[in-house]
């Protein structure tokens, strides 16, 4: 096997094939980056998915996923994308409709019930309607939320928040309300400090103990620098004694001797001398009772 997963169908005929089976329902067919997209008219999706089904060059029989574009400049701003699936031809294909917030997408629930859910998300993420889904609720987010998360205008902290009301007893809305604005926001480095004192900073410190109900006491004086390093002269002697170099030198040149005659080649002990290949590994006898652990003194068990 070349290839971790099966090769793909290519996608040669297949534009021409949907385009004899769409005829007017299909506004354009592109192949862009080893994909074929098609777009179809919004009032006929459902005929459309029907062609792409039970077409004899097309046989896409599976819904993989329904996903939203949202396009806020445009007059139909959402995108809706189907993927298809032939299992027989082992090919994929993008099915693309537009549409707006008020008017309503064809469910497709009747040709693939999985449809429901993947309709579901879109409706939650986007605001996309689809006309004739019998539940089309929320699926992601929570009870009682407004707006629609994956809208490009929908602002990243949310309209509101909750929390758990201990007056209450229970979880409650309340309006997003930031505890800092964001353009006062000071991005200096920590690791430098301000150069200013921040608003209620100056209490912080608290009273000193040179302070008095006057005024604080002045600073004391600040201390006198210390002396630089001084590099030590040329020719001055070393604090390391005659000894110590000595001996230093000995430690160095001190070899130490192989016990072996010869050096140590194979894992046999015939090089080296006594010993076995895997001490204590193996055992020369075996005790009579595993349960008893035998000691050195006679008749005594731990």
């Amino acid at each position: 096997m070349r290839a971790p997963a099966p090769k793909y169908a290519a996608n040669d005929g297949v534009i021409a094939a949907a385009q004899a089976a769409l005829g007017d329902m299909l506004i354009e067919a592109t192949d862009l980056v080893g994909e074929v997209n098609l777009t179809v008219k919004r009032e006929s999706l459902v005929e459309a998915m029907l062609a792409l089904r039970d077409g004899a060059m097309l046989q896409y029989q599976a819904l993989m996923e329904i996903a939203g574009v949202d396009y806020p400049a445009r007059p139909e701003r959402f995108d809706v994308c189907y993927m298809l699936l032939s299992y027989t031809r082992n090919h994929r294909i993008r099915v693309r409709v537009t549409t707006d917030e008020v008017k309503p997408v064809p469910t497709v629930t009747g040709i693939w019930p999985v449809a429901g859910w993947l309709e579901r998300e879109v409706y939650d993420m986007y605001g996309v309607l689809f006309e004739g889904n019998s539940d089309l609720r929320r699926i992601l987010t929570d009870y009682g939320f407004r707006g629609h998360p994956q809208r490009k205008d929908f602002p990243l902290s949310g309209y509101v928040e909750l929390r758990y009301s201990e007056e209450a007893k229970r979880v409650v809305y309340e309006p997003v309300q930031l505890a800092q604005d964001f353009r006062n926001f000071d991005f200096m480095s920590p690791w430098e400090g301000a150069q200013y004192v921040l608003p209620g900073d100056e209490k912080a410190a608290g009273p000193g103990p040179g302070d008095t109900p006057q005024g604080k006491a002045p600073p004391p004086p600040p201390a006198p620098p210390a002396a630089p390093a001084v590099p030590q002269a040329k020719g001055a002697p070393s604090p390391v004694t005659a000894d110590e170099v000595q001996k230093a030198g000995e430690k160095a040149k001190k070899v130490t001797k192989p016990r072996a005659k010869t050096a140590k080649t194979t894992d046999s002990t015939a090089q080296t001398g006594a010993g076995e290949p895997n001490p204590g590994n193996k055992r020369k006898s075996k005790p009579k009772d595993p349960d008893v652990v035998p000691t050195k003194g006679k008749g005594q068990n731990q």
